[in-house]
């Protein structure tokens, strides 16, 4: 809970450090974002081989003392005055390779804390510290800036108090008891381990569908950022407190999401599909909604719907996967979520500004739907595949000749 809002007030700390460098603006800003959160997207799948190869614990501390390094680093230039915007681009480099090493290691390990029994509400309360984190996060940061005077120097303590935040993580890592741990042996290197990975997906059909709903809902729906600027200001004519007041209503419907997740003790295919529908059918009434406050209003509904269908998938692909696997699937799953995104918003954004913004919302919603269709033909097809090699068995001399 610390080290997330640390990480959330360093994001906004250091938005506003690129844009106090004179001569900064929009471009400067997406670059640094493009470079903080390109290595999730390339090294996440590597990262997942490296998790099943070494404890994940001390993966992780390794993971964090990096991540932690990094925001030191940035806020000592920016306090010292003289930060440039190349430091800012390595320096976002380099955290977003912790982040891609991090992330999967840290989605496997919670099976490793806790039972099968226990994973989905363990995952849903991790959710719940990361959505309150972001509430107060931002805020926080914002109230620091001006408390510290508003300037590059300001914004580098802030940085500042996020690289001692990762000191809380690190501490509990290391108070744990490891004979409580239900860590399985770290596979030794091998080759191919990471077509071992994609190839063990292909035989699990649930998983496969999973990752086909959650591909669709992460490329074409979750843009909210994007999409919520949009309507803020081409339809309803809003400055940056209203749009701020659309992130807080996503945030409490999250929340709210991650808090009802926390009381289930198990995961049904079947909550999966509806919270992708009703994320899907959530976005196109919000394009419709013909107020701002209409509009704000639909917000925790689209919070809702998202949390429960992340929450429900990472917790059927925790308790699904084998121990051995568990982090390679993570870090497919890590990567399918964090890098289609990226892969979207250039459709979505063209969408918005040809058609209007509205656009992006209905044709998102439409998206996610048909994604939901497609991922359940995906899920039968894998079925009847499984079903049909398991009555016609080969024959006695193909496997000889395999052999």
């Amino acid at each position: 809970m610390i080290s997330n809002v640390g990480t959330w007030m360093q994001r906004v700390a250091q938005d506003w450090l690129v844009l106090t460098i004179p001569g900064n603006g929009g471009a400067e800003l997406g670059i640094t974002t493009g470079l903080q959160f390109l290595p999730v997207l390339l090294l996440s799948p590597y990262a997942g081989v490296i998790a099943d190869r070494f404890p994940k614990r001390r993966m992780l501390q390794v993971t964090q003392a990096t991540m932690a390094l990094a925001a030191l680093a940035l806020g000592v230039v920016a306090i010292s005055g003289h930060v440039e915007t190349w430091h800012i681009y390595v320096l976002a480099l380099a955290f977003g390779v912790g982040s891609a090493f991090d992330a999967p290691a840290r989605q496997a390990f919670v099976s490793e804390m806790v039972g099968p029994e226990d994973v989905t509400n363990a995952v849903s309360l991790n959710s719940a510290a990361f959505n309150t984190a972001r509430i107060l996060g931002p805020g926080l940061a914002g109230v620091l800036i001006g408390v510290f005077g508003g300037g590059t120097a300001a914004t580098g303590w802030v940085i500042g108090i996020n690289a001692v935040s990762y000191l809380a993580v690190i501490a509990q890592l290391e108070r744990m008891d490891v004979t409580a741990l239900r860590s399985p042996r770290p596979v030794g290197r091998q080759p191919g381990m990471l077509r071992e990975g994609v190839a063990y997906l292909r035989t699990q059909p649930k998983m496969m569908m999973i990752l086909v709903v959650v591909f669709f809902a992460g490329t074409f729906g979750m843009n909210f950022q994007m999409t919520s600027a949009l309507m803020a200001t081409e339809v309803f004519g809003k400055g940056a407190g209203e749009f701020g007041l659309l992130g807080s209503a996503l945030a409490v419907g999250s929340l709210s999401g991650a808090l009802i997740a926390a009381g289930r003790t198990r995961v049904r295919l079947r909550l999966i599909v509806g919270a992708a529908l009703a994320f899907g059918v959530a976005e196109i009434v919000a394009g419709l909604m013909p107020g701002y406050w209409t509009f704000v209003l639909m917000c925790p509904l689209i919070g809702l719907a998202t949390i429960t269908l992340l929450n429900s998938a990472n917790a059927t692909l925790q308790v699904e996967s084998d121990p051995l696997l568990r982090g390679r699937v993570m870090a497919l799953y890590m990567t399918i979520v964090m890098g289609g995104t990226p892969l979207g918003s250039p459709v979505i954004g063209w969408i918005g500004e040809t058609y209007g913004a509205r656009w992006t919302l209905l044709v998102g919603g439409a998206l996610v739907i048909v994604g939901v269709g497609l991922a359940l033909l995906v899920l039968r097809g894998a079925e009847r595949r499984i079903s049909d090699r398991a009555a016609d068995p080969a024959p006695v001399g193909s496997v000889m000749l395999r052999g």
